[in-house]
């Protein structure tokens, strides 16, 4: 029992691993793709954005499809009721990752500017869609929605849409904006650059707002989230990671800037993880039939041998994240004709 235990744990903190891996990294691209009619006015513009990403954000998108993996591997009950309960609002952000993937590659090949237009605008929107409701879903993963013992969502698409994953949303959306601002003052030169250092400005004070008013609803809507130490440990994180954030900003030292921006994300996740352990799904209409690590997990022989694949595979797809970046360090410049 106390190996089953430590198994659970374990792979509750590695799906989480696994998700935040996915917010950091293909946030930058997500919050680029969602922000181009912002930081780009001309053609040369968006392609040296576009370019800026290009070498990253399909490998980015490994990391989601290994943490919904691992989810689904080491605790198919979660995996179950949220897809199942979330399928519409999961549909759109499935959609809106394919026509995006497909509009990059689109939006490279045709020269005709209103064709070039349409895929743009797959981009922007199959960008913004999933930096929302990530978000969205998993404020309601947090706060609770209502299921029955079968462990079956009943609510409808409605019951999603309350005012505290609606924050989260919010929340989460801007964090990711963020790391595309920085990003692109990081990978960018003049006018590009200017306007992600601008915008990064306006975000970093929404973001303030955001996580203060995130903070008050989790006061009212979830008994006991303020008890939560590591959660006001991961809470100091995020304000330390983001006031350095903005320093670095001020300074021009974009590097460090985004890193910051990162820090915070981690952050962000630890006080979701911190105040949501040890559920997995929170049922809030009755919490006796909450989905958590200890009955909605695998067996201990699938969690130990998931654990074997991860601990050798893990340390390959770090090594080939720390390997692309590094091939592809530097400014992206803009070619001009």
């Amino acid at each position: 029992m106390e190996t089953l235990t430590f198994l659970q744990n374990t792979w509750f903190i590695l799906v989480g691993m696994f998700l935040l891996g996915y917010s950091i990294l293909d946030g930058f691209d997500l919050g680029i793709g969602t922000l181009l009619p912002f930081l780009a006015k001309k053609d040369e513009e968006k392609k040296v954005l576009m370019h800026a990403i290009g070498p990253f954000w399909d490998g980015n998108e490994v990391w989601l499809l290994t943490g919904s993996g691992a989810l689904f591997a080491s605790f198919p009950h979660a995996y179950a009721t949220v897809f199942s309960g979330f399928y519409l609002a999961l549909m759109l952000v499935l959609f809106a990752l394919i026509f995006r993937a497909v509009s990059i590659e689109f939006y490279a090949h045709y020269e005709n500017k209103n064709k070039r237009k349409v895929w743009e605008w797959c981009f922007i929107l199959g960008s913004f869609l999933p930096s929302l409701l990530f978000g969205v879903a998993l404020g309601n993963v947090i706060v609770g929605i209502p299921l029955d013992k079968h462990m079956e969502f009943t609510g409808n698409f409605f019951t999603l849409l309350r005012p505290f994953p609606l924050v989260v949303g919010l929340l989460g959306l801007n964090a990711i904006l963020v790391q595309g601002t920085t990003y692109a003052a990081l990978k960018t030169l003049g006018k590009v650059r200017e306007r992600a250092r601008n915008l990064t400005k306006k975000l970093w004070i929404s973001f303030i707002v955001l996580f203060v008013l995130s903070g008050i609803m989790a006061y009212v809507y979830i008994p006991g989230a303020f008890s939560r130490v590591l959660a006001w440990l991961a809470a100091l994180i995020v304000v330390a990671g983001w006031f350095l954030f903005k320093h670095f900003a001020e300074k021009g030292k974009d590097a460090l800037a985004f890193y910051m921006s990162s820090l915070s994300f981690i952050g962000l996740w630890g006080i979701a993880g911190a105040v949501h352990f040890p559920n997995m799904v929170r049922a809030s209409n009755d919490p006796s039939l909450s989905l958590t690590v200890r009955n909605a997990s695998s067996t201990e022989l699938t969690l130990k041998v998931m654990l074997i694949i991860a601990l050798i595979g893990m340390p390959l797809v770090i090594l080939y994240t720390y390997y692309i970046f590094k091939t592809f360090k530097g400014k992206v410049k803009i070619n001009r004709k």
